[in-house]
């Protein structure tokens, strides 16, 4: 990779993230530390203003943006091909933000990408040959992760049993087609897991509560084993 394109990738990657590590930057363009730290001190002699923390990593300070990002071709076929992924998934919230997403990628082509995107999108297709029972709730589930926000749902187990519950959302997994929740359930004062197609109603209530630390891996080191992964208790 030419450095140009080395430095504006490095851009991109300080943008995404809050901090990254130079190594994790040496990894990514197969180059040594000291290249790293040299392209650093390129992006900060150009003005770009790059903070760091000794044994932590490299940030970019408050309120600094870049342009536009500019996509090239197999990057933008990427992303069409999967939305056409993402179509197959039962959550219907999914397919609607990430066509938005999609739209915003196309609106910065240039005419002749848009065109061969266009070939393309009629070129590619994914099937499933399983009915899909649809649910709505995905992209609240993860904003409300994201808050800490207490969700209220009605929801309708395995055994055809009807509650309502508030709960603590802390992770989501998909698996056989299905988005499964993962919570924290004030009602059995326990984690639990909850299948979004089987969520009858949901409320955002205006009640945070305290951050926890969750890892998915831990979770399943202690609960796999327990719970059903397709119901709640």
């Amino acid at each position: 990779m030419k450095r140009l394109h080395r430095l504006t990738a490095i851009l991109v990657k300080l943008q995404s993230k809050k901090i990254v590590q130079a190594a994790e930057l040496a990894n990514k363009f197969e180059v040594s530390l000291r290249t790293i730290y040299r392209d650093m001190q390129a992006l900060t002699d150009a003005g770009v203003p790059i903070g760091a923390e000794a044994g932590t990593g490299y940030f970019l300070v408050d309120g600094y943006s870049l342009p536009p990002v500019m996509f090239t071709e197999k990057e933008a076929n990427a992303l069409l091909t999967a939305s056409k992924i993402i179509k197959t998934n039962n959550d219907q919230s999914l397919i609607n933000e990430y066509q938005e997403a999609i739209d915003k990628v196309i609106a910065v082509l240039k005419t002749t990408q848009k065109e061969k995107l266009q070939i393309l999108e009629q070129r590619v297709f994914t099937y499933n040959r399983e009915k899909i029972k649809p649910s709505t709730s995905l992209s609240v589930i993860q904003q409300a992760i994201t808050d800490f926000r207490v969700l209220e749902i009605q929801y309708t187990a395995a055994s055809k049993e009807f509650s309502k519950r508030l709960i603590e959302p802390l992770g989501v997994y998909f698996t056989n087609n299905t988005w499964i929740m993962i919570a924290h359930c004030r009602l059995r004062n326990d984690y639990r897991e909850f299948r979004t197609d089987r969520i009858i109603n949901l409320i955002e209530t205006q009640e945070l509560f305290p951050p926890k630390h969750f890892s998915l891996e831990e979770y399943y080191k202690k609960y796999a084993e327990t719970y059903n992964l397709y119901a709640s208790s």
